[in-house]
């Protein structure tokens, strides 16, 4: 996506406090100084705009070529209800949703999926926030493919962190995605961020902790 649609969705985060500068603890342990909270979307408006900014990347990789969208409990669920329904209503791409269920349903409808039923030869995409160590990603696709023989060749997060995994010589991102054979799609990185700050005045401490970090666990940097 190009400059100004990445500068957008930036202040869009800063807008609703999910981009937050100060201490933090990733998943990892990693003590950080930035940190993407998507649960801090809390209103309709919010929503819209981020299913918004999620449909455009969806559709200028995708169209409307895939049968549904996954989005992974918790975070994910209004990831791809606001996804689905921007996609409707910009793009015309009709598509279903579904979500899975931390706790298997054991009455009513039951099972471990809520929405569309996946069936063989399905192409679903999935939406996340941020991937930290790809559990999430493991997660969904063993949800999935218990379900039916299914293929995913694309998931769609906010941010990249661009931080090394297991393999310092490999970003989370480059892992899950060979793990599972995945193109991953990012609407920004974190050397999108620290380029979008660098612009801006008041940062200058922000920019100098952000750059330490980087320097320490990124593999992309400015």
């Amino acid at each position: 996506m190009n400059r100004e649609y990445k500068n957008k969705f930036i202040e869009f985060m800063l807008g609703a406090d999910v981009l937050r500068f100060g201490d933090f603890t990733t998943k990892s342990g990693r003590e950080t100084p930035y940190f993407v909270n998507t649960g801090n979307y809390r209103t309709g408006l919010q929503l819209s705009g981020l299913g918004g900014f999620y449909a455009e990347m969806i559709n200028k990789t995708r169209g409307g070529n895939f049968t549904a969208i996954f989005g992974p409990a918790y975070k994910g669920i209004p990831l791809a209800a606001a996804a689905a329904i921007a996609l409707a209503e910009k793009f015309d791409t009709d598509k279903p949703y579904l979500f899975n269920r931390k706790e298997i349903k054991d009455h009513g409808e039951g099972g471990g999926i809520v929405g569309y039923q996946p069936k063989d030869g399905d192409d679903i995409i999935i939406v996340e926030d941020v991937i930290t160590a790809g559990t999430a990603l493991r997660e969904s696709m063993a949800a999935l493919n218990s379900c039916a023989n299914i293929t995913v060749k694309d998931m769609f997060i906010s941010v990249d962190r661009c931080e090394y995994g297991i393999n310092p010589k490999k970003t989370a991102v480059m892992e899950a995605a060979e793990q599972f054979g995945i193109n991953i799609h990012a609407l920004v990185t974190a050397v999108d961020i620290r380029e979008y700050l660098r612009g801006k005045t008041g940062y200058d401490a922000v920019l100098q902790r952000m750059g330490a970090y980087m320097d320490k666990y990124c593999l992309f940097k400015l």
